[in-house]
């Protein structure tokens, strides 16, 4: 992970990174199409950076690796989170940068980033089939929240995790 920083995005790089984002969601096969639904939702990092915070994991040329989005409670991009929580979503790392440790780096960047603000804990919800993700969240500590699953459209279910800093 040495050469992997994770930072706020850049104006010049929204497009780069909602076309990782699709990119991303797409060979998971977590979309369908890569226009459309919730790949436009996905690929509006415009949208994001005025209503949370983006950053992207770049290498030491400063190559686009991944991205997440953050956003606190009661904010447009908040979903499972309450008061005293942060909240990432959207986290994608390109798929020729797999296997880099981009996800873990983007991942830590969002607990640091907790730490700064102040919050209890950083809560997120994913796919039920996002196990590879899944098994990331666990390693880094991260704990089952079924409490807070939900539902946000009919067939889909996701399922939330959750890090209380205070642990660590």
């Amino acid at each position: 992970m040495a050469d992997v920083v994770v930072r706020t995005a850049r104006e010049d790089e929204w497009d780069a990174a909602g076309a990782i984002t699709v990119a991303a969601y797409h060979a998971d096969q977590y979309i369908e199409s890569r226009t459309g639904g919730y790949a436009d939702e996905l690929a509006d990092t415009r949208a994001r950076a005025r209503d949370a915070e983006l950053l992207v994991a770049v290498d030491t040329e400063d190559n686009l690796l991944g991205t997440v989005t953050i956003a606190l409670p009661g904010t447009p991009y908040a979903e499972v989170s309450r008061p005293g929580e942060l909240e990432f979503r959207m986290l994608a790392v390109h798929p020729d940068a797999r296997g880099r440790g981009v996800g873990e780096a983007l991942v830590r960047a969002v607990v640091a980033r907790a730490r700064e603000v102040g919050a209890e804990r950083v809560v997120m919800s994913s796919g039920e089939h996002m196990t590879g993700a899944h098994r990331l969240y666990q390693r880094l500590g991260f704990q089952r929240f079924p409490e807070r699953d939900w539902n946000p459209v009919p067939g889909v279910h996701l399922i939330a995790y959750g890090f209380s800093l205070e642990l660590t």
